[in-house]
């Protein structure tokens, strides 16, 4: 199936995966994790991972390369942006959205540049997440238990015209284990008062019955990018203690590449859980 935009994925509802790359292994598992799923899945490729590679050339055509041979909807998103210039170059390659990201500058700051980023980008038929309320531990800039407001975020989406708000309601960036405590009621508040759809970051710390009651409280966009790599790493560890003589990464990382496609089959069925209630 040929890569699609990402409003087309969201606009098919809530509860919609979207998994970080970091290696070109995250890549095809995500795209295989999916088809074993039967669910679009949104491929996202972060501003660290860009400086990681050096460039943003490679790691994006790898991942629109990616998304085209998938027999499922992928679409490739630019994820936690700080660099217009990346964003203007992200766009240029072909991705079909991207994550603004403004949260650590004065809130007219914020507005101004987001809005800006919008109008540009909107121009070239790319969708805009922007985020307004801060996400707990990313690169230190985020304050553990912020949490969005409402009226606050519906006037943001209002003066930036960005079409999906990421939002803090308990999650925090990196976590390794799964004990986060979310804000279900306040999503549901933000739900109410927010006009575009809600991105939850951080979500790799959220334990599955409480992503999938997210998902009912109205999320529609759900970021995962810690989860993948601490299950890439495990594998990694795993396949080299019982094989300490191996040195062909094909064979450990192939083993990890599978072991992250079934982890994100799984966690695609748990956001449909969330859809269909059973979970």
């Amino acid at each position: 199936m040929p890569l699609v935009g990402t409003g087309e994925i969201i606009a098919g509802g809530p509860g919609v995966g979207a998994f970080n790359a970091v290696l070109l292994e995250h890549a095809t598992a995500i795209a295989a994790g999916a088809e074993a799923a039967a669910a679009p899945v949104i491929l996202q490729i972060s501003e660290n991972t860009v400086k990681y590679h050096g460039a943003a050339a490679p790691v994006v055509a790898a991942a629109l390369a990616t998304a085209r041979r998938a027999a499922v909807p992928v679409a490739v998103h630019l994820d936690h942006a700080t660099s217009i210039d990346l964003v203007y170059e992200a766009v240029e390659l072909g991705v079909g959205s991207v994550m603004f990201d403004a949260s650590t500058l004065p809130y007219d700051d914020n507005v101004a540049a987001t809005a800006e980023v919008a109008r540009w980008c909107h121009i070239r038929g790319v969708l805009v997440e922007g985020e307004l309320g801060e996400v707990g531990g990313k690169d230190g800039a985020h304050a553990p238990g912020a949490r969005t407001d409402p009226a606050q975020a519906a006037a943001y989406v209002a003066a930036t015209g960005v079409d999906a708000l990421a939002v803090a309601a308990g999650t925090s960036h990196g976590m390794i284990t799964r004990d986060a405590v979310l804000d279900l009621a306040l999503i549901s508040e933000l739900r109410d008062a927010v006009p575009v759809p809600l991105v939850l970051h951080g979500s790799s710390g959220v334990p599955d019955e409480t992503l999938a009651a997210a998902v009912r409280h109205g999320l529609t966009k759900v970021n995962i990018a810690t989860r993948l790599n601490a299950v890439l790493t495990a594998e990694i560890r795993r396949a080299l203690g019982d094989a300490p003589g191996l040195v062909d990464p094909r064979r450990y990382l192939g083993s990890a590449r599978t072991a992250v496609s079934q982890e994100v089959a799984r966690l695609l069925e748990v956001l449909r859980g969330g859809i269909l209630g059973d979970n």
